[in-house]
C-alpha cells in the first residue's frame, strides 16, 4: 500500500504534469501524453510515477520521477533497476529524475549507477533534484 507522501507526489505532479516534466528534463516543448500506472508494485516501488511524454525532437519517451523524502544508499541500484523494467515493458527511451524533497548530509549524491562484476560494467545515469 502507498504511503501518505508517496500519494501526496502523484496528487503534486497531476496537478500539473506539463509544467513538472518540462521543469524536471529543463525542456520547454515537452506534452504528457499519459501518467503510467506502472504495475511494478511487486517491486515495492509505491514512490515513483512513470510518465508518457513526446516532443518533436525526441518523439515519445517516458520520464521516471523516483520522490524520495531522504535519499537511501540504495538509490541508485534502484533507479537503474526501475529504469531498465520501465524501459523493457513499454519499449521506450526513459529519462530517470531522482528528486530528494529533504537533505540529509552535505555528501554528494551520485548521478548514476555503477556496478562491475567479472569485467561486465553496468551503468545507469539519471538526474538528482535536491530540493
Amino acid at each position: 500500500m502507498a504511503k501518505s507522501s508517496d500519494i501526496g507526489s502523484k496528487r503534486l505532479i497531476s496537478l500539473a504534469p506539463e509544467e513538472w516534466v518540462n521543469w524536471i528534463t529543463q525542456t520547454s516543448d515537452l506534452k504528457v501524453k499519459e501518467v503510467i500506472n506502472t504495475g511494478f508494485e511487486w517491486i515495492s516501488r509505491e514512490s515513483d510515477i512513470l510518465i508518457r511524454v513526446e516532443n518533436a525532437k525526441h518523439k515519445e519517451f517516458l520520464v521516471l520521477n523516483e520522490l524520495q523524502l531522504r535519499y537511501k544508499l540504495k538509490m541508485p541500484k534502484r533507479v537503474r533497476a526501475y529504469t531498465a523494467l520501465a524501459e523493457e515493458k513499454f519499449d521506450l527511451p526513459v529519462y530517470p529524475v531522482l528528486i530528494n524533497i529533504l537533505k540529509t548530509s552535505d555528501a554528494k549524491i551520485p548521478t548514476a549507477f555503477k556496478s562491475k562484476f567479472m569485467g561486465l560494467t553496468a551503468r545507469q545515469d539519471y538526474r538528482v533534484i535536491n530540493l
